[in-house]
C-alpha cells in the first residue's frame, strides 16, 4: 500500500516532472541533469531548510495527506427501529416526541465545576501564527456565539509586537492577549469558554500570572504537544528587526539573526525569513505536580491538559498524571493534522495515527478505572471536519470522551465568513457566493436567527462569526440526525454498541465489534427464541 508519495506535494509547492516515480523515494524515474524544476529535492538544492513548510506561510493552513491503513472511515453507525436511549424520563418516547430535533447535543467536562457546551467540539489551539492572530475576532467572536470553547494557543505574548516586560523580565502588559480576551468575553454566553495554553515560554514570560490579574482567568491550559509534531511551534518572520527583537526575548531563531553573516544575507535576499521556535518540554512527575500546584496557588479553578501523538508511554503518563492531579479536561491529538505552522516531513510521518491513539487511550483508561482511579473527561483531536466522525469518536470512546477538538474544520467557516464579508464591501463577489445573494442577510442562511436574538447587535457580529455560527447550525443538524438514528437523544448515552467494524483490522485495532458478529447473537434469538 502506497500511503503517502514523498518528494513533492502541493502543500509545499513542489511536483514530479515525469509521470512516473519510485513509490519509496518520490524520485521521477527518469532523473534528468538540466531538469528546470520543481520536486522537493531540486527546490531544496538551493532555498533549502523553507521547503520544510507548507506555504505561503501566514497565509493558508495545512492537513497532512498520508492515508493510515486504518481510520474512522472503517467503521460504521448502528441504526435501529426500536428504542429511545437518554430521552427525557417526563416525556413518553414514542413516533410524535422521538424526532431528530428533539435531540439534546449539549455537552460539559471538568472535574467539579463543569464548563457546558452547546455541542460537542470545540477549536484547536489558534495561537501565534499569523492565520489566528488575522482571523481572531472572526474565530472567537463565532466559538462564543456558537456556544463553544475556544483554545487560545501558545506564544501569543511573546510574540506581542507591543509586549512589555517588567524589570523580572514577565509580561507586565500584552495589547495582543488583552485584545484576545476581550473580544471573546463581549459575545460570550456562559457556554463554553477561553483556554489560554501554556508552553516552556509562556512559564518562562509569567503569562498564566498576567491572564489570572489582569483578567480573573478561571482555566488555564498545558501543552505538551499536538498531532502535527512534538518540537515547539513555529511561525515565520520576515524582518530582520523582528527576528532580533524575539531573540532577545529568548525564542530560538533560525538563522541567528546575531550572526553577521545571516544578517548580511538576509539584506542581500538569501534569506528572506527567519524562524521562531519553541523549546521542547521535559515532562516529569515531580515537575508536572509542582506545576500544578502553582497554577493553582496562582487561582485557576480549571486546569487542563493538551497533549501529542507521543509513543503509547507518553500518553499513559498523561492519562495517570492527569487522573491524580484531577486535570478537568484531557486532550489527546493524534497524527496527522495541524494548522500550518509545521514542517510537513513531521506533519506526515510523525506520531500515533488518531484512530490508533484514542483505541489506546480507551484500553488504558479502563485500566485506570479498574485500577480505582477516576478518569479526567477526555476529548480526541486530529483530522475531524464533520459530524460523523465526531459521532464516531464519542462512541469509540465511550465513557470517556466529552468532545472532539477540530483545527481546520472550524477555522475554514471563519475565514470563509470573513472572506465574504470582504468581497461585499470591495464588490467582487464570486459567482459561488452571489447566486445565493449579495448581500450578509441574503447569503448567511442564518442571519434572521441572529438577528431574532441579537436585535440591532446583529451587525456587529463579524461575518466570519456568523460562518462559523452557521457551519455549526448544520453540525447540530447532522448529528441529531445520526444520533436519532442510532436512538440517542443525549450525547451522554452514546456507547461503543453504537458502531461496528467493517474490516477485522480495525476491530482488532479499537475492540469495536466486527461487522459480521455484532448483535449477532441477539438477532439469532430473535429467529429462533
Amino acid at each position: 500500500m502506497n500511503l503517502r508519495q514523498p518528494n513533492a506535494n502541493e502543500a509545499t509547492g513542489t511536483v514530479n516532472r515525469s509521470r512516473n516515480v519510485a513509490p519509496v523515494s518520490g524520485i521521477c524515474t527518469r532523473c534528468i541533469d538540466g531538469c528546470k524544476g520543481s520536486c522537493d529535492i531540486w527546490l531544496s538544492s538551493f532555498r533549502g531548510r523553507e521547503v520544510l513548510y507548507p506555504g505561503p506561510f501566514g497565509e493558508i493552513t495545512a492537513g497532512a495527506d498520508k492515508n493510515y491503513p486504518v481510520d474512522y472511515s472503517h467503521l460504521n453507525i448502528q441504526g435501529y427501529a426500536t428504542g429511545a436511549k437518554g430521552f427525557p424520563e417526563d416525556v413518553v418516547a414514542g413516533p410524535d416526541s422521538a424526532v431528530f430535533s428533539s435531540v439534546i447535543t449539549e455537552t460539559e467536562y471538568g472535574w467539579d465545576e463543569k464548563v457546558k457546551m452547546r455541542l460537542p467540539i470545540f477549536t484547536g489551539a489558534l495561537g501565534s501564527t499569523d492565520i489566528a492572530r488575522n482571523n481572531w475576532e472572526h474565530f472567537a467572536a463565532g466559538a462564543a456565539i456558537s456556544g463553544i470553547t475556544i483554545v487560545c494557543g501558545e506564544n501569543v505574548c511573546g510574540v506581542d509586537p507591543g509586549l512589555v516586560l517588567d524589570n523580572k523580565g514577565k509580561v507586565k502588559e500584552s495589547p495582543e492577549m488583552d485584545r484576545r480576551i476581550g473580544i471573546y468575553k463581549k459575545y460570550h454566553e456562559g457556554f463554553g469558554e477561553m483556554l489560554v495554553q501554556l508552553n516552556v515560554e509562556d512559564t518562562r514570560l509569567g503569562t498564566a500570572e498576567y491572564i489570572a490579574s489582569r483578567h480573573n482567568f478561571e482555566s488555564i491550559e498545558l501543552k505538551w504537544g499536538q498531532g502535527a509534531k512534538s518540537i515547539g511551534g513555529e511561525i515565520k518572520v520576515r524582518s530582520l528587526e523582528r527576528a532580533l527583537e524575539l531573540r532577545k526575548r529568548g525564542y530560538i531563531v533560525m538563522p541567528d539573526p546575531m550572526v553577521p553573516e545571516n544578517q548580511a544575507a538576509f539584506r542581500s535576499g538569501a534569506i528572506k525569513e527567519f524562524e521562531r521556535h519553541s523549546r521542547l518540554g521535559f515532562i516529569t512527575r515531580e515537575g508536572f505536580f509542582e506545576e500544578i500546584d502553582r497554577l493553582r496557588d496562582i487561582g485557576f479553578k480549571r486546569i487542563t491538559l493538551k497533549t501529542g501523538a507521543y509513543s503509547m508511554v507518553e500518553l499513559a503518563m498523561a492519562l495517570r498524571f492527569s487522573a491524580e492531579a484531577k486535570i478537568d479536561l484531557l486532550t489527546i491529538d493524534g497524527a496527522s493534522g495541524g494548522t500550518g505552522m509545521s514542517p510537513w516531513p513531521m506533519m506526515n510521518e510523525w506520531g500515533i495515527p488518531t484512530f490508533y491513539l484514542q483505541s489506546l487511550a480507551c484500553e488504558f483508561a479502563g485500566k485506570l478505572v479498574k485500577k480505582g482511579y477516576r478518569v479526567p473527561d477526555l476529548a480526541m483531536a486530529g483530522g475531524f471536519s464533520d459530524e460523523p466522525g465526531v459521532f464516531k469518536a464519542l462512541a469509540m470512546g465511550s465513557p470517556y470522551f466529552r468532545a472532539v477538538a477540530m483545527g481546520r474544520g472550524l477555522m475554514i467557516p471563519g475565514m470563509v465568513g470573513k472572506n465574504i464579508g470582504k468581497w461585499i464591501k470591495e464588490g467582487d463577489l464570486p459567482k459561488s457566493v452571489s447566486r445565493f445573494g449579495t448581500t450578509i442577510p441574503e447569503i448567511f442562511v442564518c442571519y434572521e436567527e441572529l438577528k431574532e436574538k441579537y436585535g440591532n447587535r446583529v451587525n456587529e457580529i463579524p461575518p466570519g462569526a456568523m460562518g462559523i455560527y452557521t457551519y455549526t447550525s448544520k453540525f447540530r443538524t447532522g448529528l441529531q440526525q445520526i444520533m436519532a438514528g442510532s436512538r440517542n437523544f443525549r450525547i451522554s448515552s452514546i456507547s461503543r454498541k453504537d458502531l461496528m467494524a467493517l474490516t477485522d483490522e480495525a476491530a482488532r485495532i479499537s475492540g469495536i465489534d466486527y461487522i459480521m458478529t455484532a448483535r449477532y447473537d441477539e438477532a439469532i434469538s430473535q429467529l429462533l427464541d
